[in-house]
Order: structure tokens, then sequence, then C-alpha cells
């Protein structure tokens, strides 16, 4: 089926994708740049195993499970059906292995042995990959198993993938960077291909997960980066691997074509000095706690406004890194951004007769 839609940022007309769903998220800022049907609900086949990979990351900087830990493989996870890392149950497989197998090679098998290694079970796993969804704000996604093998309660939508792509780059980059690329994994002397075709057509594309059913289709999530602006595309329900990789590349290279993201603010660098009440500094800096980008139509940063908001006066004592506003970028009159202003420094409370004459002060303005 092929559908178009319109640019959620900017007046910037989007390509017709053979697709029933798809979302451009920029990842610096985590805006979307175009979609459609974001939040039609849809069977994610494979591109489950993203939230299994997620969770394993986690469980693995907690301390909860380290990448030589070895894990048994079940009878479950030996015979499970689709893609498999062949892994039987005289084996003891290393995380890290399963990882590779999970990521690399989409291997059913490998997912059931680490939803078993760390929840016990499959459907207590299923558990654990929903609170993460409503933690990560993925609001209309509902996980089952940690495979995606069809079940009529296993769904979620290309917006709420495209949030836990974005989740998964950013809070494990390191081993977004060390898996996610890699075009081959051997094991037990089997040696598969990654199925991210744009692995091998673009060097800017660095993942991420392929994934097919024939009720849902092929789908992609896919990322790539150039300079510092990272795109994240998810492409659902088209009608072959070819096309899939075809729409996916179109939607890539549309947003880099189209857009731009650029570092407005550093972090812990001061933007502006205010006035502090009641304190024993009359002044603080404030600041941004982490970077910020803007990512906007080609052209349009001339257009751009930033907007220092700190909506009533400072009065101390003052915590450092305490939110006491926002900077709000608009274009054309319309806020597409907005980042919480903090202050850079403590500000202890001076005397109580400077308090006083100051109390006086804010009185009077």
């Amino acid at each position: 089926m092929t559908v178009a839609a319109e640019a959620i940022t900017g007046n910037v007309p989007v390509p017709t994708l053979a697709a029933k769903a798809f979302v451009l998220r920029d990842a610096n800022t985590g805006n979307l740049l175009a979609a459609n049907n974001p939040d039609m609900p849809v069977e994610p086949a494979s591109l489950t195993k993203v939230m299994t990979a997620y969770l394993t990351f986690e469980a693995v900087k907690q301390k909860r499970l380290s990448l030589t830990q070895t894990l048994p493989v079940s009878q479950k996870a030996w015979k499970v059906e689709g893609s498999k890392m062949f892994i039987d149950t005289t084996m003891t497989v290393t995380v890290d292995e399963l990882l590779h197998g999970l990521i690399i090679q989409s291997g059913n098998d490998a997912a059931i042995t680490l939803a078993e290694g760390i929840a016990g079970s499959e459907e207590l796993f299923a558990t654990l990959m929903n609170k993460k969804a409503a933690a990560l704000g993925m609001k209309n996604s509902h996980f089952m198993n940690a495979t995606g093998l069809p079940d009529p309660a296993h769904v979620t939508t290309a917006r709420d993938l495209s949030i836990l792509a974005n989740a998964l780059i950013r809070d494990f980059p390191q081993d977004y960077a060390r898996l996610y690329s890699q075009k081959s994994y051997t094991y037990n002397n089997i040696t598969q291909p990654n199925r991210n075709r744009l692995l091998f057509i673009d060097p800017t594309v660095d993942g991420m997960k392929t994934g097919h059913t024939e009720s849902a289709g092929y789908c992609l999530i896919s990322s790539a980066k150039r300079n510092d602006f990272r795109l994240i595309s998810v492409v659902l329900g088209t009608t072959s691997d070819n096309v899939r990789a075809a729409e996916s590349q179109k939607l890539l290279n549309f947003g880099f074509q189209f857009y731009e993201s650029r570092l407005i603010y550093a972090a812990d660098k001061a933007i502006t000095r205010q006035k502090v009440w009641k304190g024993t500094e009359n002044q603080v800096d404030l600041t941004v706690v982490k970077p910020v980008y803007l990512t906007l139509p080609q052209g349009e940063y001339a257009n751009m406004k930033a907007n220092l908001r700190v909506p009533k006066p400072l009065e101390a004592p003052l915590k450092a890194h305490q939110t006491v506003g926002a900077v709000d970028f608009s274009l054309n009159g319309k806020v597409v951004h907005s980042v919480p202003l903090v202050t850079m420094q403590a500000v202890e409370a001076s005397n109580i007769f400077s308090r006083m004459i100051d109390q006086v002060r804010l009185y009077l303005q």
C-alpha cells in the first residue's frame, strides 16, 4: 500500500512510502520529522527484540548479569520456531554470545534464553517488558513474549518503536556501537548475515533491527548518523526485504536532505546570569544539564528565536542544577522545542536582616 503524510516539524513535504506505517525521529531532540499512521496498532515481529536487548543491557549495567556469564538453554528455547542462532540444551552460552545471536542473527532461541536468564520465565520477562515500555512512554505497546512471534495481544506502534530505539541508543551507546553494526556472526560454526541490508549499502547506517512475519509484513528500524545528526527510521508493513530497505533508505535520505541539526547550547556552560534575592550571592548563572540540539528544516535557522523564561524572581536558597525556568525555541511563532533552565551554582540564604531588606524591595517592585 502506498501512503503519504505531512511532516510534523516544518512545512516540508514527506516522501510517499510503500508501507503501512512509518516514523522518522530526530535522535538529538526526540522530535518526529515525518510520520504516517504513527499510532496504528501493529504486530512488531522481531522488532520486539530491541526491547529484549534493552532489558539485557540494563541487567548487565546493573550487574544482575555479566557478559561472560553462561546461561542454560531450555527445551522451550531449543524448540522455538523461526529464526535461530542454533543453540541446544547441551550448551551453556554466554550472555555476550546470546546478545550477538539476538541482535545479528535475530535468534528466537537467544531471546528466550536471555528472557529466562533474567526473569526466570519468558512470561515473567514480558511483565518487565511492559513495565519498561510504560516507563519509556510507549503508550500503545503491550508485549507477550521476548521474540515477537505472533500473539493477538502482542502489539505496538511505529511511534513507540521509535521511542524504544532512541532510548536504547541513548542509554546504551557503547553496546549499540559494538553490536548493531556487525554485518555477520558465527556461532557453532554457522555464519549468518545481518538481515539489515542498509548496513551493506549506506556506510552511515549503524543499526538497527529487521522484523518479518506473514501478518506483520517486512519491517525495519534503521538508524544513521551523519556528522552529529542521527536519525531513526521505523518502516512497517512492506511487501519484501528489498522494499523495506529501499523505503527506509528513502526516509533517511529525506531527513538528511531537508533538515539540519545544530548544537545550540553545550551542557554546564553559562547561558545567562540572573538576579538572586535573599542570598549570600546576588547573581546566579543559568545553564542546561544536557547539550541542546535543535533540528529545523534547511535554511530556517535564521528564523529561529530563543526565549529564556524565568517565571518568578529567584530567591535563595537555591540548589545547584535546580530548575528555575526554560528556554523555548520558536519558528514562525510556534514553539518547536523547549528545555529546562537550571542553576549552575548553589546560593545559600543570607542573614535575616538582608532577607528582610530584599523582601521589602521585592514587594516594592
